[in-house]
Order: structure tokens, then C-alpha cells, then sequence
């Protein structure tokens, strides 16, 4: 079987070395030294300014709307994983949908402004795949208006914006570090912020508020995360550079053979260091694209309709006018991407759908 996707596993050795470590400390969770240590490392490699590691990244997107202050409306995407709208839910705030743009599948930041009432009090844009929102576009409007901005780049490990880290960007920046991201720690995730206070305010909450053994500062979560998951992460980051070059070669690959007027690729924003975290291909009718996906399954290969559906038909929402969102999100299919997936792999995957379409 070819999946859509698999985790990088290090060598196990390496990793063994860790978990030596662990048993000798008998050090297991709440900051412990490799949680500390990641964090440095990852700061440093990213080149940002404040990180803090915490247990996945639904967790990192409800301390952000949480240290943030929101309340009311946040306008975000349809055209996302669910944990993006779930979060505004679970904190008590409302999502306002607006429609994506048809290139970038990001949010479209002209239909921005006129969402806007006096209700709302934040933006939460995901960077889609890995492609960078329009950054500047969506900072002149939150300025304009007052808003805070919280960047969902889950899928943005990587990425650089005119040529600083995505993670830079926003009040608040995002990520997962889940098995299934291109840099992992099995389970994890990240917040990041330039602004210091902040940075404070998040650091307490992602551990109950705690600020000492007896002493707490504001209303926390259990947001921390363990050894053995930083354990992994230290791992695999020593690996970063040589999946990126894969996943590459293999993306570039996928666009050589499937360069075909019917199959729509997502336009890469400009300035933008991409990290080819996932390869979509959107088909030109959902009928097409079942086809397809039938035929791949049927072969042991198994892609993903990724996202679908759009967020705005969620039972706990009010259903916005997404039209472009929710005609791409019934067309589009993600092709298997792992560090481990041959060209022989993809070349067959490319025959199937090739195949297809002559039919």
C-alpha cells in the first residue's frame, strides 16, 4: 500500500540514546531539559525570536485565541482543517468565513474588509499548505481596523516570508509538530510571538498559569508536552534539511508528469521560500476527481480529499457564501508525499491518473 503520507522515523538508535537519558533523570514532563532544549534549537534554526513547544497544535491555537484576549467574531478561512474553526468554537467565539482566493487557496483578503462588523476582534488566517497568506495585505486591514491576527501554519515548517520565518508573522504564530508534518515530534505543536509580554502571558498558560510551585498568574491549560516527544524532535531536526530536499525533488517530480491544462496546481505566493509540505492537485469536476481517487485506491494507493468538506458546512457554524471554497474543496486531492516514496511509486501513481483521463 502507498499511503498518502507517512512520519520520518530517525534512526532508532538515536533515538535510544535519548530515552537513556530519560531513565537516568527520571525527568519526564513539565519542562524538563530536552523540552528546553528543543526549544533553543528550534529558535535558533527557525531564526525566531520567542517559541514555546506545547502539546499539539489545537492546544497552540486556543492559548493564542485565549492570550489574545478575542471575543465576538474572528473571520477566518472555510478552506482549512477543522481544528482551525473548532478552536474559535471552543473558546466561545464565532467564526465568519471568507471566501479563498482560487490560486493561493488562502483567504482572500479583499472580502476581508467587508466582513468586518463592530463585533469582531480578530483574524485567523491559515496558510494553506504551507503557502503564505497575503501577509502585508492582512496586516493593513487588521491595522486599519484594530484587529489582532493569529496565523494558523500548521503546514509551514520551513517556509520563509521575504526571507524571515512564517512563524514570525501575526500577533500569533501556530504550528503541529504531528506524525503526519514534515518536521515532527510524534504529538506537538508551537506558539510564537515577537512580542515579549506575550510570550510571558502564553508561557504561563500552557501550564496552568503556574508562575512557581505556589504561586499562579491567570488562568492556564495543560498545554505542556513530554521528554520523550522532545526527545524526537531533537532527532529529527538533525534530518530537516534532507526531507525538505526530498520532498522537493518529489513535488517537482509530481508537476513534471502531471503538467496538463485539466489539473490545477496551487500558485506559490511571491517571496516566498516554499517548503512542499503537501502536493494537491485540484481536478477539473468532482466527478473527475472521484474517478480518480477510486482508481488510486483500487490500485493500493490511498490519497486524501484535503480539505473536505469546506469548514462552512460544519453542523456548529452559520454557513457563509464560500462558493470558491466549497467548489475547490470538492475537486481537490493530495497525492502521497513521504520521505520514503519512491519515483517508482510516483510514477506509477502519475500512470493511474494519467490513464484516467484518457478514458
Amino acid at each position: 500500500m502507498i499511503p498518502i503520507t507517512k512520519p520520518f522515523m530517525p534512526p532508532i538508535e538515536e533515538y535510544q540514546k535519548f530515552l537513556e537519558g530519560i531513565w537516568e533523570r527520571e525527568y519526564l514532563t513539565n519542562n524538563g531539559p530536552l523540552v528546553q532544549e528543543l526549544e533553543v534549537r528550534l529558535k535558533e534554526y527557525l531564526g525566531v525570536n520567542n517559541l514555546l513547544y506545547v502539546s499539539n497544535g489545537t492546544i497552540a491555537l486556543q492559548i493564542a485565541i485565549k492570550a489574545l484576549g478575542l471575543k465576538g467574531e474572528i473571520i477566518t478561512t472555510p478552506f482549512s482543517y477543522v481544528a482551525t474553526t473548532s478552536s474559535i468554537v471552543w473558546e466561545g467565539c464565532e467564526p465568519v468565513f471568507v471566501d479563498i482566493d482560487p490560486d493561493t487557496l488562502n483567504i482572500d483578503p479583499e472580502l476581508i474588509e467587508t466582513a468586518i462588523t463592530e463585533r469582531t476582534t480578530g483574524i485567523l488566517a491559515t496558510h494553506v499548505f504551507g503557502n503564505p497568506c497575503d501577509i502585508d495585505a492582512i496586516k493593513k486591514i487588521a491595522n486599519k481596523h484594530g484587529l489582532k491576527v493569529i496565523y494558523d501554519a500548521s503546514h509551514c515548517f520551513g517556509t520563509t516570508y521575504k526571507d524571515r520565518s512564517v512563524f514570525s508573522y501575526g500577533d500569533i504564530s501556530t504550528t503541529s509538530f504531528h506524525a503526519t508534518k514534515l518536521f515532527h515530534t510524534i504529538e506537538g505543536g508551537a506558539v510564537f510571538t515577537d512580542d515579549d509580554e506575550l510570550n510571558y502571558r502564553m508561557r504561563r498558560m500552557r501550564n496552568f498559569g503556574h508562575a512557581g510551585f505556589e504561586q499562579f498568574d491567570g488562568v492556564g491549560i495543560n498545554g505542556k508536552n513530554s521528554e520523550f516527544h522532545a526527545a524526537m524532535g531533537i532527532v529529527n531536526l538533525n534530518y530537516i534539511d534532507s526531507i525538505f530536499e526530498k520532498r522537493k525533488q518529489q513535488s517537482l517530480f509530481y508537476e513534471k508528469h502531471l503538467h496538463r491544462p485539466e489539473f490545477q496546481m496551487i500558485t506559490i505566493q511571491p517571496n516566498c521560500d516554499f517548503n512542499y509540505a503537501y502536493f494537491p492537485v485540484i481536478f477539473e469536476s468532482e466527478q473527475v476527481m472521484l474517478k480518480v481517487n477510486r482508481s488510486l485506491v483500487n490500485k493500493g494507493i490511498v490519497p486524501r480529499r484535503y480539505f473536505y468538506p469546506s469548514l462552512g458546512t460544519l453542523d456548529y457554524v452559520i454557513n457563509g457564501n464560500n462558493p470558491l471554497a466549497d467548489d475547490i474543496s470538492s475537486r481537490i486531492l493530495c497525492l502521497p508525499l513521504y520521505y520514503e516514496l519512491s519515483e517508482a511509486e510516483q510514477e506509477l501513481i502519475c500512470q493511474i491518473i494519467l490513464s484516467e483521463k484518457k478514458e
